[in-house]
């Protein structure tokens, strides 16, 4: 028999609300209904217990790179992500020469395969020189589906998601042959209007690339792509809560009108995320991170993050006044069912994978369980 520990006394969150005094059975790599007389108990009361946090895009952590480095490195940021919270992440590339993207999707595909990633984002190198961010001008492209299509083969059926900015030409033909194979459509780094967003959608894209960073603002003539996104149901708006890339009022603003079901929390981050200031690479562009903000060397643009999840969930709570339940959607089930992965992870129900997070009173990380064995164990200190 697989060893059975209970997790007793903390408020659980549960598809159905939080739970007082809850408890969750883990039995091997499962979470389980009921639990023998004589399971392990571990007491954690005064605690919350969480699902384990899905992230849909980031580019690395720990000093390392998903973007450009080697298997290792991956590992290496995968386990940094994981001692934060992240039991589930996809490998987010950057815009790169498109050859190089192909070999580079194929190792992660062989870690897609093994379980240590749930996939692989492609963000550029099919985006807008307007909006470009932390991309490089040089190697950007117009998203010609042929060229998806051999980003999607390299794959090996591992491809998640695809950022593209749709206006470009090409750009709705290369949203259909994702959404033909399965793989999600992303609106970003985009100079799209509103009408050209719109179009978008209706040929099957459904998330929207960190919502307000790298796109045109909100006009009241020009509502733009944000517009858009944020109003149609079909869409899921990905959002970086560190403090930097959105102001608080905004992220308010996005959240309560999608709605807690249309919101997915997303680090965005780079090598420098549990790591520390310094410089870095990411792709072909260099990063200095000071202060915990990375910005290109040349031009000053900020360069995706240094944010993990647990972070982003105790901010949510404690800054923006968030539910908890509405940011456990937010974390962990959205994501999971965009990737697909609900029937598996994104909640703690009997059945899914013993992915979960132990947060004390004040929603600072204590505790990490993966497929049933403790990342960080919350007996520990």
């Amino acid at each position: 028999m697989a060893p059975t520990k209970v997790l007793a006394g903390a408020r659980v969150v549960l598809p159905t609300g939080t739970v007082d005094d809850g408890r969750v059975n883990v039995e091997g790599t499962r979470i389980a209904a009921a639990a023998p007389g004589n399971a392990e108990t571990v007491d954690l009361s005064g605690h919350w217990v969480v699902p384990g946090f899905v992230d849909l895009h980031n580019h690395g952590g720990g000093g390392a790179s998903f973007a450009g480095g080697t298997a290792e490195d991956v590992l290496k940021g995968v386990h940094t992500h994981r001692l934060h919270g992240t039991t589930t992440v996809v490998a987010s590339a950057v815009t790169g020469d498109l050859d190089f993207l192909a070999r580079h999707a194929g190792m992660l595909a062989e870690l897609a395969q093994q379980g240590d990633i749930a996939g692989i984002h492609f963000e550029g190198p099919f985006i807008s020189p307007c909006r470009k961010g932390a991309h490089d001008e040089g190697l950007l492209r117009d998203p010609d589906p042929a060229e998806v299509r051999k980003l999607l083969d390299a794959a090996h059926g591992h491809a998640r998601m695809m950022t593209l900015a749709t206006e470009l030409p090409g750009g709705l033909d290369s949203v259909r042959l994702l959404a033909e194979h399965g793989v999600i459509a992303a609106v970003g780094h985009t100079d799209a209007t509103y009408e050209q967003t719109l179009r978008a959608i209706d040929a099957g894209a459904t998330v929207a690339t960190h919502l307000f960073n790298a796109m045109p603002p909100l006009g009241h003539r020009a509502p733009g792509p944000i517009t858009a996104l944020l109003e149609d149901e079909r869409v899921t708006v990905e959002l970086i809560n560190d403090g930097t890339h959105l102001h608080p009022a905004t992220l308010q603003l996005a959240f309560h009108h999608a709605g807690a079901a249309r919101v997915a929390f997303i680090t965005d981050a780079m090598d420098a995320a549990g790591f520390g200031d310094g410089r870095y690479m990411l792709g072909p562009m260099e990063v200095e991170v000071a202060d915990g903000v990375a910005r290109l060397v040349e031009g000053g643009s900020i360069a995706g993050s240094t944010l993990t999840l647990d972070r982003a969930f105790k901010r949510a709570v404690t800054v923006d006044g968030l539910p908890v339940e509405d940011v456990v959607r937010a974390i962990s089930a959205n994501p999971a069912r965009l990737l697909g992965l609900d029937g598996r992870i994104g909640s703690l129900e009997p059945g899914k994978d013993a992915d979960l997070v132990v947060l004390d009173a004040d929603f600072t990380l204590k505790g990490v369980m993966r497929r049933g064995e403790w990342v960080v164990d919350p007996r520990l200190g």
